[in-house]
């Protein structure tokens, strides 16, 4: 059974709506779903360059909520504040280094939740990946749980930065096998090294890039 099917329902309509219109317009494809984990606590990281990269997240994904880390001014309206909060998505003041939304979003994999993040922080305005911001390694290796690389190729091409209008393209979205949360320990080469964990996430994604590529 879904995750929270019968109790949180506008989530998973609103996955479904934005799946199928994914799937009819970019003709979207998943591979790797059985590399997320069925249940517990879970950090799924993405690569980002359009608006595009959370509903391909979300819609990739048919077993698990996923809780979205997402720029409080995404809540700017009345339909927004009403909306957002109940399908999920933790407003994160990127002007400052909230320390509140950090511990809300390790809380919520302490519960055994699915957290998707985008750890370049912002769209890349030229299609390539950026290194990760410097919070992303602390949530990680807070965290504790397996982080599931997500590598989304066609939404630079279907709607970039900067654009008014969508184009014609190809999204395909391609998970990787877990790192665990052994390999993520074993990745900070001193203690509270948390911009090695955010190294290690950003090269998973570029293996997957060029795995996307072969």
């Amino acid at each position: 059974m879904r995750e929270g099917f019968f109790t949180q329902p506008l989530y998973w309509l609103a996955r479904g709506f934005v799946y199928f219109c994914l799937l009819l317009k970019y003709r979207m494809r998943v591979h790797g779903r059985e590399h997320v984990p069925a249940r517990g606590g879970a950090v799924i990281v993405a690569n980002h360059c359009s608006y595009l990269d959370p509903p391909v997240m979300g819609g990739a994904n048919s077993r698990r909520i996923v809780h979205f880390l997402a720029r409080d001014t995404l809540l700017s309206n009345p339909v927004a504040r009403w909306f957002f909060p109940r399908v999920g998505v933790i407003p994160l003041d990127r002007t400052k280094g909230d320390l509140g939304a950090l511990k809300k979003a390790i809380a919520t994999l302490k519960e055994g939740k699915v957290v998707g993040l985008f750890p370049e922080g912002t769209r890349s305005p030229d299609g390539q990946m950026r290194a990760a911001k410097g919070g992303i390694g602390f949530l990680i290796a807070k965290g504790n749980v397996p982080v599931v690389p997500l590598h989304i190729s066609g939404t630079f091409a279907a709607f970039p930065k900067g654009a008014n209008k969508f184009r014609p393209s190809r999204i395909v979205a391609r998970y990787g096998p877990a790192i665990s949360p052994e390999e993520i320990l074993a990745a900070m080469p001193k203690k509270n090294d948390y911009e090695s964990v955010g190294a290690l996430v950003m090269r998973r994604l570029a293996e997957l890039a060029c795995e996307s590529k072969r």
